[in-house]
């Protein structure tokens, strides 16, 4: 595929390995029990197939990081677990766990240790971790060039959209909290897509449904910036343009894939250059 920067209007973004280490969403954010857990029956038949991700530990300057309140969730079940602030994320979760706490805490850890990638349990933990961005005990680690190119990509007229499987209000309490100066980031941000409002990220017609919200954009004017092959595949056949981002703790991409991966988003030169 031929790219054209010069045409981008719209720059989507992936989070995970992307805009930040794999290490920070899986061992810090998702990640609130340590390993190992008990694994319930029936493996395989959650949504996405996803595999156990053996956890790293480390975050990307190479220290070694812990998850943030491991008993975040006892705790929240002890004090909320019939608050209506709280029945909301509870209700989402399979019948047989509504009513019974054990049961219920069981099925999160199983998918957490599955890293199971479904709307309830992204819902709740980005409820989970509010409480720690408000407090500052967590700060969302970006890749050093990230937010200069970010605002560089504003300022030069480009729409910036995220897309993650993480979820929206989760997405947001990220970008509000990240170690940049100054830490908030969410006015940059156009737009913010997940699993439940655009659907899977290897799905082509994902990528389809984003597009419908941005009528004055074409697909062959929005760039995906993402660590996952499939997902840049996906957005290629959407019509979009897309580049494999390869960043320190990723999963090797497969060799001499096209277009070539960038390790570094200043390595996008001429992205913006035409936009007035």
């Amino acid at each position: 595929m031929a790219l054209n920067l010069g045409k981008i209007k719209v720059v989507l973004l992936d989070i995970e390995g992307t805009v930040c280490p794999i290490s920070f969403v899986k061992d810090v954010l998702v990640r609130l029990f340590p390993p190992p857990f008990p694994v319930l029956s029936g493996a395989g038949s959650y949504p996405d197939g996803a595999d156990p991700v053996p956890p790293t530990w480390l975050d990307h300057s190479g220290r070694v990081t812990f998850p943030h309140a491991v008993n975040a969730l006892p705790a929240t079940l002890d004090n909320q677990w019939d608050s209506p602030d709280f029945s909301s994320y509870r209700n989402a979760f399979p019948e047989d766990c509504v009513s019974d706490r054990s049961a219920f805490e069981a099925h999160f850890r199983d998918l957490v240790n599955r890293d199971v990638k479904v709307s309830y349990l992204k819902a709740l933990q980005g409820y989970l971790w509010n409480e720690g961005y408000e407090s500052g005990d967590i700060k969302a680690p970006l890749f050093p060039d990230v937010a200069e190119r970010l605002l560089t990509w504003k300022n030069a007229g480009l729409r910036l959209v995220v897309y993650s499987s993480g979820s929206v209000p989760a997405q947001k309490l990220f970008f509000a909290h990240t170690d940049a100066q100054p830490s908030d980031l969410t006015h940059l941000i156009s737009g913010w897509f997940d699993t439940v409002n655009a659907g899977l990220k290897t799905e082509p017609s994902s990528y389809t449904n984003i597009l419908s919200n941005f009528q004055d954009a074409k697909a062959c004017e929005w760039l995906f910036l993402s660590d996952n092959p499939l997902e840049v595949s996906a957005a290629i056949a959407a019509g979009m343009q897309s580049i494999p981002v390869v960043r320190p703790g990723n999963a090797p991409l497969p060799i001499g894939m096209s277009p070539r991966p960038i390790s570094d988003f200043k390595e996008l030169e001429g992205l913006g250059s035409k936009q007035s």
